[in-house]
């Protein structure tokens, strides 16, 4: 298991007609679609994984870990990585996000590599481990069932949280 930050992911992506949001197409192995801050961002993340991993047709126990890491960077995406409304910016603000964060499935052969943008500028902290504490576990959740995690450098722009899964030998 490795984490470090990494190069700046840049997506092209397309709207869909009909759809409220932004996605990208599964065929060719790259999928992704804009995240909204409601509540039920983190389960639409969780099924838009699934229904894109059964689309490229990767093994159930590949789909289940990438799923749970999903739910977990997206998770603190929101919780982490959004400006709040009322929260100052320097005087080169950058331009608003029409949605609170990204999230980007890429198909390597039998791993997947899921990546999550959001407008936060802080890297990523993995708490010490908290038997009584409600919350702290998703960065040790993603630890245990990647292959490799890491971010990029945050910018004013933010950042990306990133993770590959593959299939358990």
């Amino acid at each position: 298991m490795t984490t470090h930050p990494a190069e700046t992911v840049h997506d092209a992506l397309r709207e869909e007609p009909g759809e409220g949001g932004w996605w990208m197409p599964a065929p060719d192995g790259f999928a992704a679609c804009a995240l909204s801050g409601s509540a039920r961002t983190v389960p639409e993340a969780r099924r838009f994984t699934r229904a894109t991993l059964a689309g490229w047709q990767m093994c159930a126990d590949v789909a289940d870990d990438v799923a749970l890491v999903v739910s977990e960077l997206v998770s603190n995406a929101l919780r982490y990585g959004t400006k709040d409304p009322g929260e100052e910016d320097d005087a080169l603000e950058a331009p608003v996000p029409f949605c609170n964060a990204w999230l980007a499935l890429t198909r390597q052969n039998s791993a997947v590599l899921c990546a999550v943008s959001d407008a936060g500028t802080d890297a990523p902290v993995v708490k010490p481990p908290d038997a009584l504490s409600e919350s702290g576990r998703g960065l040790h959740i993603v630890d245990q069932l990647s292959d490799s995690w890491g971010w990029t450098p945050p910018d004013r722009t933010g950042k990306t949280v990133w993770a590959t899964v593959s299939r358990r030998g």
